[in-house]
């Protein structure tokens, strides 16, 4: 299905990496990305997210972005899980789970050095 048209919507990143296979190689170990060569482009490695709703690729040309400014969260199940699969593929948590003080995050950096944040939806109260 292709993704959802939305005014506003984020849509796609461009992620910065320093070696584009093991950048693909990591997200999709962790996260279950779809990895593509763009068409027209078969040197470009894109990738779509899980629901495919949010697509990007890598580049080259710019630097890792290791300090937060613009910081994204991707969405996990369990973020202990996510925190092993994380440094399995090779990432670095950089702050651990509880951290936020009422919030079931973590931040880990990717093998080019990009800060990102986990984010687990919190248990439904009964």
């Amino acid at each position: 299905m292709p993704p959802t048209p939305a005014y506003g919507k984020i849509c796609y990143l461009e992620i910065p990496a320093t070696d584009i296979a093991a950048s693909a190689a990591f997200y999709q170990q962790v996260f279950d990305w779809n990895i593509r060569k763009r068409s027209g482009d078969e040197t470009r490695v894109s990738f779509d997210d899980g629901l495919g709703e949010v697509s990007g690729a890598w580049v080259l040309d710019r630097p890792p972005s290791r300090e937060p400014g613009l910081l994204v969260y991707l969405q996990v199940d369990d973020v202990d899980a996510a925190v092993q699969k994380v440094e399995a593929a090779g990432g670095v948590i950089v702050q651990p789970v509880g951290a936020d003080e009422g919030e079931l995050t973590a931040r880990f950096s990717d093998p080019a050095g990009n800060v990102f944040g986990l984010y687990q939806e919190p248990p439904e109260e009964n």
